[in-house]
């Protein structure tokens, strides 16, 4: 393979099928410094988590900057340290006021504040709320035999589910639902590019004003809720978030849980549709589900990579990254690694590493939603088998089992369907 003539940020086949290319790097260059953008891609899974492992070295802060961070600062850094550098520009950065770009001790305070709140006993009792809801929000979509779930199902009811979590009031559902989502509008994403501004360009800025009002309202009115909750927390050192503070962290998990969940419940429902033997062997073992979910986060998981920047100079399994350099860490492509995974390419569910994968990222920088995400996903999976006979991709919509068309989204950092249409046989 020419790898050097593919142009993976700019190609846009490569953002709808990229896996030809990425399971190439991971197998022969699990650290490449691409020629077109000099961004340093890596896919290989010990790689990656070297990486994620060393933010001394590897700066979170233009971690949805796209492929020139630089271009986007008044000035371009020299140096083989430029960590003071990257602070006193920081505000020029994308998503700077939020946890991703954060890098410790400010990630470390902010984290330790939201992990106090997203409690086994909290999902536990929303995952009660999410077996009441999956069917309420079934129920149009079975009566029709036929629907486009990704709008008429699963956006509705990953916004409900989180808004459950959070406290949201349901007056205020439609609301929340109508705003655009910050996913849309990231660098990466078709028509999208990192744009400079002294105050950066912060997509979840939609919603701090709401989370700001709620988190006051909460410290004078508290109620047991993740807003209470977090509207009572303290960092480690004792102090108290501002309220905007506090609003950007919710913010985050308020939209960043939605869009991966919609993602991984478009592509899950569509292998089921799609391969008759998986559903009949998940209907008859309901048990396997949740590895069917773990394998499908590991093939095709909702996020294909995520940059770093070089704030040292260094070196990576052999190649040479002068700081300042962009560095993307391609989780689709680490999760396919055959170093980590027999034949990665295949769909094994039964395989005894199923969950070592790192679609939701790995350790400080797991995606604190992750086990809600897996619960909405599995229990929309045990209802439908519950409430159908069968599930099969819509031939009108998609195509013929010989010419599928599926629309993805073009990014080079998400994976998703834009609309899946299905068609169900509802039981007696």
């Amino acid at each position: 393979m020419d790898i050097d003539s593919l142009d993976y940020f700019s190609d846009p086949l490569l953002a709808l099928d990229p896996y030809g290319l990425l399971d190439y790097l991971a197998a022969n260059k699990p650290v490449y410094l691409e020629p077109h953008h000099g961004v340093v891609m890596v896919t290989g899974y010990e790689e990656v988590l070297t990486v994620l492992r060393s933010p001394d070295t590897y700066s979170s802060a233009t971690v949805v900057a796209g492929t020139d961070p630089m271009g986007l600062l008044p000035e371009r850094p020299t140096g083989d340290d430029i960590h003071e550098f990257v602070e006193q520009y920081r505000e020029y950065l994308p998503q700077n006021d939020q946890i991703i770009s954060a890098d410790p001790p400010v990630h470390t305070a902010q984290r330790a504040l939201l992990m106090g709140l997203i409690t086994p006993k909290r999902l536990k009792e929303n995952e009660e709320f999410i077996w009441r809801l999956t069917d309420r929000q079934l129920d149009p979509v079975l009566a029709q035999g036929t629907a486009e779930v990704i709008a008429e199902y699963a956006q509705p009811y990953t916004l409900l589910i989180i808004a459950d979590l959070l406290g949201v009031p349901e007056e205020d559902h439609a609301t929340l639902l109508a705003k655009p989502s910050p996913m849309q509008k990231m660098p990466g994403t078709e028509g999208h590019a990192a744009k400079s501004s002294p105050h950066g360009n912060n997509t979840l800025e939609v919603f701090y004003d709401y989370f700001t009002e709620k988190i006051t309202e909460r410290r004078a009115n508290p109620r047991p809720d993740v807003l209470g909750g977090l509207a009572a927390a303290t960092f480690p050192d004792g102090t108290a978030p501002a309220p905007i503070d506090a609003a950007r962290i919710v913010s985050n998990l308020f939209a960043a849980g939605q869009e991966t969940t919609v993602r991984l419940l478009g592509t899950a429902l569509r292998r089921i549709a799609e391969e008759p033997d998986t559903q009949a062997r998940l209907r008859a073992n309901r048990d396997q589900i949740p590895r069917f979910i773990e394998e499908t986060l590991r093939t095709e998981g909702p996020i294909k990579g995520e940059f770093r920047l070089a704030v040292k100079t260094t070196e990576l399994a052999g190649v040479p990254i002068k700081a300042g350099t962009p560095v993307m860490l391609l989780n689709g492509a680490a999760n396919r690694d055959s170093r980590q995974f027999e034949c990665p390419a295949e769909f094994r569910p039964e395989r005894e590493n199923v969950r070592r994968h790192i679609a939701f990222g790995h350790g400080v920088h797991t995606c604190p939603g992750a086990p809600l995400a897996r619960s909405e996903t599995r229990v929309t999976i045990e209802r439908l088998f519950d409430r159908t006979t069968d599930i099969r991709v819509n031939e009108a919509v998609h195509g013929p089992a010989t010419d599928r068309r599926y629309k993805y989204m073009r990014t080079y950092m998400f994976r998703g369907l834009h609309s899946l249409t299905l068609d169900f046989t509802v039981r007696d």
